[in-house]
């Protein structure tokens, strides 16, 4: 990329081994969404929630060919959005920088208020602060010291979520080949079939169900970022992203088919994770202690996973953006450990408000609503990404033998108007409508700001 890639080159070391990419990557599909919103979704569509999981994790794995190739044009961009400045202008650079910074951030703090209540299931007693606060440590602790630590620690996470769901799969065969009898009936194939229908209960929460979908599927982008600090990113990259589509199909599909085979849709609880009622049919008493056990190392992966990625976002920021603020703090420098330590810890400082915030009644709802507004703002980069890719397809920049997202002319529009509907069903629900105003409002309001700012560099 010339000379404008040289000022972002940095000298993190690649540390991450393919194992350790190969695992996140499968991980990364697997939101905390899954464990305890399962039950909310099938109740609204039925067997046909298959249908929405499979169609809008086929428009992120296509998403992420868009950044794979980007990626392996060029593996020392260790965040994505440093396209958007290269192929959409300095202006929307500095929107989707700060704006994809700050909706990590959102989704941190999210993971770490819901961190504390899945160990207040076993210590309901201890303050939900303290445990904020001493899990954000040990994790950032995790992140300073070195990429391999961090490595480390997100591959026994991950395997925990894995080895969960090939739990729950594994049940569900042994109870549907023996004809398993449960108070709800007999574990069947049928319980899927019988009656089935794509709009059981009206198109519209058919709709609706996307949006809820797809944001089980957030942060799978994280597995781009690790790409300017693993072994042989060109080998590593296209492996990790060739199989999303088998990992979706798989454990989303699986999971959900179990659920359904072993407990009809109809009499499944919206309420709590259907994980807990299969393991418990199967006479696991304990059942409700291992998810929360299993929820609770995937929201503290999030929160690792979160720290990494803001920690490298900021750093770029620092980078392209010359800020007082952040030279002060010195967040454009990197460890002797060859991490971005002070960003990481300045966005560790920022995650940590939400300790503050929880107890804080008055200020939670207004958290609400800015976690919701995030929501929005992560597809409008989306949709930026997107459309980086189609104007790197047309610059001198264009590598025609690298690892190409496919019929690109047609799938990317289209991935583009797929996620312009999903923001679009977030109006249509009372629980995401004022999020969806906030996201819209700061697009337009932030999105013109940056434009502003940028004006003399956007034609250059």
């Amino acid at each position: 990329m010339s000379e404008k890639q040289h000022h972002s080159r940095n000298k993190m070391e690649r540390s991450l081994q393919n194992r350790h990419v190969q695992i996140m990557a499968i991980a990364g599909t697997i939101g905390t969404g899954l464990f305890l919103g399962a039950g909310r979704s099938i109740s609204l569509t039925g067997p046909s929630i298959i249908f929405i999981y499979m169609l809008t994790g086929g428009f992120m794995y296509l998403m992420m060919r868009a950044i794979g190739e980007m990626l392996y044009r060029d593996p020392d961009q260790h965040t994505f959005i440093n396209f958007i400045t290269y192929y959409m202008g300095k202006g929307w650079g500095y929107f989707a920088g700060w704006s994809y910074w700050l909706s990590v951030v959102f989704i941190g703090m999210a993971e770490l208020t819901a961190v504390a209540e899945y160990v207040q299931f076993w210590f309901p007693t201890w303050p939900s602060w303290i445990i904020q606060l001493v899990v954000l440590v040990i994790l950032g602790l995790v992140n300073l010291i070195a990429v391999r630590i961090f490595g480390e620690v997100e591959f026994w996470f991950a395997m925990i979520k894995i080895i969960a769901i090939l739990a729950l799969i594994a049940t569900a065969i042994f109870m549907v080949l023996t004809g398993f009898e449960t108070p709800t009936g007999i574990a069947s194939i049928t319980n899927i079939s019988d009656g089935f229908s794509l709009f059981p209960n009206g198109p519209l929460n058919f709709i609706v169900a996307f949006q809820m979908v797809f944001f089980a599927y957030l942060m799978m982008e994280f597995i781009g970022v690790t790409t300017a600090e693993t072994e042989n990113p060109r080998k590593v990259l296209p492996k990790a992203i060739k199989e999303i589509p088998v990992r979706i199909v798989f454990f989303y599909g699986g999971a959900l088919l179990a659920i359904m085979a072993i407990i009809p849709w109809k009499n499944l609880a919206t309420a709590g994770s259907p994980f807990v009622t299969v393991f418990e049919l199967a006479g696991i008493k304990w059942a409700a202690g291992l998810i929360n056990f299993v929820v609770l190392t995937s929201a503290a992966s999030a929160l690792n996973s979160t720290l990494y990625s803001t920690g490298r976002h900021l750093y770029q920021i620092a980078h392209d953006s010359p800020n007082a603020f952040l030279k002060k703090f010195k967040v454009d420098t990197l460890s002797r450990q060859n991490v971005p330590q002070n960003a990481i810890l300045t966005s560790a400082v920022v995650i940590a408000l939400a300790a503050a915030i929880s107890v804080l009644p008055g200020v939670s709802d207004a958290f609400t609503l800015i976690t919701a507004s995030s929501s929005g703002v992560y597809i409008a980069i989306y949709v930026l990404v997107m459309l980086a890719h189609l104007n790197y397809r047309t610059s001198t920049d264009f590598m025609a033998d690298g690892y190409l997202m496919p019929a690109y002319r047609i799938l990317n529009p289209l991935t583009i108007g797929f996620f312009l509907f999903v923001f679009a069903t977030l109006f249509l629900q009372e629980a995401t409508l004022w999020g969806a105003i906030g996201s819209t409002i700061w697009i337009i309001l932030f999105g013109g700001y940056s434009q502003y700012k940028f004006r003399k560099y956007n034609k250059g």
